[in-house]
């Protein structure tokens, strides 16, 4: 096949549109369409730079004045910047063009078969497949010392899966979500009280990082899909509030694994790898790529097996529709490639040593202002809180406009971080934080209507984005270690403070939206020919 012929046959099967005949595939390559074509990744790796960037600069500007590092680590964080950056382009145009349309078509085959038992199980393999290659978790895996890679991607594998299944009941029987969170939270916080210390951060930061791009576009076409079983008015909102229910899974399964498993707690701080030249920099990216290929293309090949069969027993697609499928999955595989090489080369080793750096000598006063500070511009430059404003302001009308929204979420998260750096800088235990964040949280969802509470709770994966999971999580390390303190303990659990804020901050929103609601006065509309008699006589 000569070239020419390839690229027709490339570019009918990526464009909406097929190449006129008589026309050069060269000469039409280079027309409008097929930049609009690639407008979309250009457009998927400039959000990825806007949420990268505030790191960057913040970054840069420590390691330049006041915190010292070896310049080869900025050198590597630089180039595993850059790699973040077209990873998760990648990555997220991937996901929109592949695990997206999965879920919307496994979703309506699971509708229009009206089995339970079916909905259930397939939910529930979906929930483990899905999760097993979200990037955070793999970055959160790879980044707790005490407990083997496999047997945590497993555990909240399941976890996410038994609860996808829950809510997937819920939506069928309408079940109140905040009866649900209520007695759930009872068991985690109950089985908190008597699991092993050193998983009781990891467990919450487990429940945080599952809810992102990979997992969420599968969860809520899933869930649209079979409310669509019900016709009653309540039927949309109970559509909501599957991510809240899927992000307790890995919490309760880490903590029943704390029971089971006898990991190592000897770890303290992160691994800080050291570059002589550029040279071994180089090499030292480039022997991480071929170890990320095998592990990837393991970690994606359950949601590909699930797609081939839905597609042989059910969706019996086009061959343009398939082969588009196909290559969104190659997008997905090469940006998770790329994503996590710079996380683990280039992100890891320069958070530990910035965080051991200032928190010495008068600099560690520093430590909780500037953690603030990171948390303010990292949630603000999340592309995910735009969809997260747009949703809010639907649902209130308008009521809620979304630089309300984006200044509360701004808030919580540097509070979060806060947080997350007091228990580094203190050595408090997370229970101090979550048990009366929860149970805010909890008290806040019986004076909101129920579409508030199911976004709040929906919302902490929102939060809790690619940069808590890599470098703040690394930041928290690196200064724990520094400070003497237990990294399990007290390092570990960022991901779990942010995620929990917004839960509050949301519904406060809603509770102050229906309160003004409430006092402001109806405006009576009469027709245009009434009289109003002012006065009498």
């Amino acid at each position: 096949m000569s070239i020419e012929n390839l690229l027709v046959l490339w570019y009918n099967i990526t464009m909406k549109n097929f190449i006129p005949r008589g026309v050069s595939p060269i000469k039409h390559l280079k027309n409008k369409s097929f930049g609009e074509h690639h407008a979309v990744l250009r457009e998927k790796i400039r959000e990825s730079l806007i949420s990268v960037l505030p790191i960057i600069v913040i970054v840069m500007l420590l390691c330049l004045t006041i915190a010292p590092v070896p310049a080869e680590l900025l050198l590597s964080f630089l180039i595993g910047a850059v790699m973040i950056i077209v990873g998760m382009g990648l990555f997220t145009l991937g996901a929109e063009k592949s695990m997206t349309p999965i879920g919307n078509r496994i979703g309506s085959s699971l509708t229009k078969s009206k089995n339970l038992p079916l909905i259930l199980a397939v939910s529930f393999i979906l929930g483990i497949a899905v999760t097993v290659a979200e990037p955070d978790l793999q970055v959160l895996a790879q980044t707790v010392p005490h407990i083997d890679n496999l047997v945590l991607l497993i555990t909240v594998g399941v976890g996410v899966g038994f609860f996808l299944s829950v809510s997937m009941l819920r939506i069928i029987i309408g079940i109140k979500l905040r009866w649900l969170l209520l007695g759930f939270y009872v068991l985690v916080f109950g089985l908190a009280a008597f699991s092993d210390g050193d998983f009781l951060s990891v467990a919450f930061d487990s429940g945080g990082v599952t809810t992102g791009p990979m997992t969420v576009p599968f969860i809520l076409a899933l869930g649209i899909g079979v409310a669509n079983i019900r016709s009653d008015r309540n039927a949309e909102a109970d559509s909501f509030g599957l991510v809240s229910l899927c992000s307790i899974g890995p919490i309760l399964a880490v903590l029943i694994l704390s029971f089971f498993y006898s990991g190592n707690s000897s770890a303290s701080g992160g691994e800080i790898m050291q570059y002589g030249t550029t040279v071994e920099l180089g090499k030292a990216y480039i022997s991480e790529i071929p170890h990320l290929l095998g592990e990837m293309a393991m970690s994606l090949s359950p949601v590909v097996v699930i797609f081939l069969l839905f597609q042989v027993l059910s969706f019996r697609m086009s061959g343009r529709s398939f082969v588009k499928i196909v290559i969104g999955i190659l997008y997905t595989y090469a940006g998770l490639v790329l994503f996590l090489t710079g996380v683990n080369v280039g992100f890891s080793s320069l958070g530990t040593t910035l965080g051991a750096e200032l928190a010495v000598g008068w600099t560690r006063y520093l430590l909780i202002p500037l953690a603030m500070l990171l948390g303010w511009f990292i949630i603000s430059a999340e592309p995910a809180v735009y969809v997260l404003e747009k949703q809010i302001e639907e649902v209130s009308s308008g009521a809620i406009p979304g630089k309300a929204i984006k200044f509360s979420l701004s808030a919580a998260i540097a509070l979060a971080m806060g947080f997350a750096m007091l228990r580094v800088v203190t050595g408090l235990s997370i229970m101090w934080f979550l048990i009366p964040g929860y149970a805010l949280a909890l008290i806040l969802s019986f004076f909101v209507p129920d579409i508030y509470t199911a976004i709040a709770f929906d919302s902490g994966g929102v939060a809790s984005g690619p940069m808590t999971a890599t470098f703040m999580l690394q930041f928290m390390i690196g200064a724990c270690g520094a400070v003497g303190g237990n990294v399990l303990a007290d390092a570990f659990g960022i991901v779990a403070t942010v995620a929990m804020m917004p839960l509050i901050s949301i519904q406060i929103m809603g509770f102050i939206y229906e309160r003004k609601k409430v006092h402001e006065p109806e405006e009576i509309l009469l027709p245009d020919d009434e009289i109003i008699e002012l006065w009498e006589g």
